[in-house]
């Protein structure tokens, strides 16, 4: 039982907790913005301020094809507020903090073993011959 515990209480299961919840929370308030300030602005647009009304029938079956553009909609916003809010500025972030790449040390052949040695060397790792300078 302490084991199960030990891994409730990782910091990973927690952030990742915490993440679900607010991503819930999110969604809800993505979902209300979508549903009174977008569909009504398209629907303004295009004549139809609710999509959730729209559907179909083929042989006694309704397809509500409204509701997968409203669900489309609410993913795209969801999208780009993840990507412009969150993935952009932690790889900005990131950017900032990469090392710089280091120049690359010059190397020679050894004479002697055909290897590849820094050219200031004197002397060969590999066969230990001396190097002419």
């Amino acid at each position: 039982m302490s084991g199960f515990k030990k891994f409730l209480l990782r910091g990973n299961v927690v952030d990742l907790a915490v993440a679900v919840v607010i991503g819930a929370a999110f969604t809800a308030v993505v979902g209300s913005f979508t549903d009174g300030i977008i569909t009504p602005l398209i629907g303004a647009i295009g004549g139809t301020p609710d999509f959730s009304a729209k559907s179909f029938t083929i042989n006694s079956s309704r397809f509500t094809y409204g509701s997968v553009i409203n669900a489309l909609i609410y993913f795209l916003i969801v999208a780009a507020v993840v990507y412009f809010f969150v993935v952009n500025p932690i790889n900005q972030l990131m950017d900032r903090f990469k090392p710089t790449p280091e120049e690359p040390t010059p190397v020679k052949d050894c004479t002697e073993c055909l290897s590849s040695i820094p050219a200031a060397a004197r002397k060969c790792a590999f066969c230990a011959s001396v190097q002419a300078a």
